[in-house]
């Protein structure tokens, strides 16, 4: 496959996770902002979610003060800003007409359709009345985005790169959400009110029935971390995405990804012989923000294999 046609393929999968994953960032940070705390505690909730998304120096030069209206702007519609959902999908879009010849007629239409639709939902209103509504019609737009891809795609290397890039971004993001999280917690902490903080983690990553199912008890920091890092049975856990990006360097490998496969084989094999107990010891996010620094360079280094590179 032409390393320009991968790169399509690779970066819209990766824009299409995003833009979801900034929706289920941003979902969680509405509904947990909705709790009885302070106004700085509040605050600093939304600027915790702006730092773990490195949006926080861009937000400040543009807006006086941190508050959930501007963030959520910021963050969903801000043409100034390059991650912002809107932002995601039309670069998702332009990536895909770019490959049209490489998908399915269904494919295109799903990533064309989406990026019509959202003009009409920030043009309606929906963000700023009901943004939980508007949040998971972005989540359920990137579930039919991959259910399309995968039930209607031939399953050769165009598939392989669109699953690797959707693994990368959904690990990334993973350790982003479990990482905004502990750091807005209190250290120890428990009671009814963290219950809901948790429950509302848990949500965010589509793990609050599978919580349920695989512990049987009280929702506790402990075992929401094993479940994100270290569940291979867990979609969103960053175990998961690992094995996955795994599976698919294998599938698209040549004769320069030797090192590219070592470096995730080694990332997937700390993970999965990892115990929760250890990592907690060390220090949770200490291990986030080296996970999240190897996935960056893991990044780099499928682009300088398989893709158009970046920049410097």
């Amino acid at each position: 496959m032409l390393s320009r046609t991968a790169d399509h393929l690779f970066w819209m999968s990766r824009y299409t996770e995003r833009a979801e994953n900034t929706a289920r960032m941003l979902d969680v940070a509405v509904q947990t902002s909705m709790l009885p705390q302070s106004p700085a505690d509040t605050e600093r909730s939304w600027r915790a979610l702006l730092g773990i998304s490195e949006l926080e120096p861009a937000y400040c030069a543009k807006y006086p003060a941190v508050t959930a209206r501007d963030v959520i702007d910021f963050m969903v519609r801000d043409p100034s800003n390059p991650s912002s959902i809107a932002a995601c999908m039309r670069e998702a879009r332009e990536n895909a007409r770019a490959v049209r010849g490489a998908l399915t007629t269904e494919v295109w239409e799903i990533q064309n359709q989406t990026w019509l639709d959202l003009q009409k939902h920030l043009g309606n209103g929906l963000l700023d009345q009901d943004p939980g509504k508007f949040f998971d019609w972005v989540k359920y737009r990137a579930h039919l985005a991959r259910g399309v891809t995968l039930g209607t795609m031939l399953n050769d290397e165009t598939v392989n790169f669109i699953r690797l890039g959707a693994a990368l971004e959904r690990a990334d993001n993973t350790a982003r959400i479990l990482d905004v999280k502990f750091l807005g917690m209190r250290d120890g902490a428990s009671g009814e009110r963290d219950f809901y903080y948790w429950a509302a983690l848990l949500r965010s990553v589509s793990g609050f029935e599978i919580y349920r199912r695989v512990y049987r008890d009280v929702i506790t920091p402990g075992r929401v971390a094993e479940l994100l890092i270290l569940r291979p049975d867990m979609p969103r856990s960053l175990l998961a995405c690992m094995a996955e990006v795994v599976d698919n360097l294998r599938a698209v490998r040549n004769d320069l990804s030797a090192d590219t496969e070592r470096y995730a084989g080694r990332l997937h094999a700390e993970l999965q012989f990892a115990r929760i107990e250890d990592i907690m010891q060390r220090g949770l996010h200490d291990m986030l923000n080296g996970f999240l620094a190897q996935v960056n360079e893991l990044g780099n280094r499928v682009s300088r294999v398989f893709l158009v590179p970046l920049a410097a």
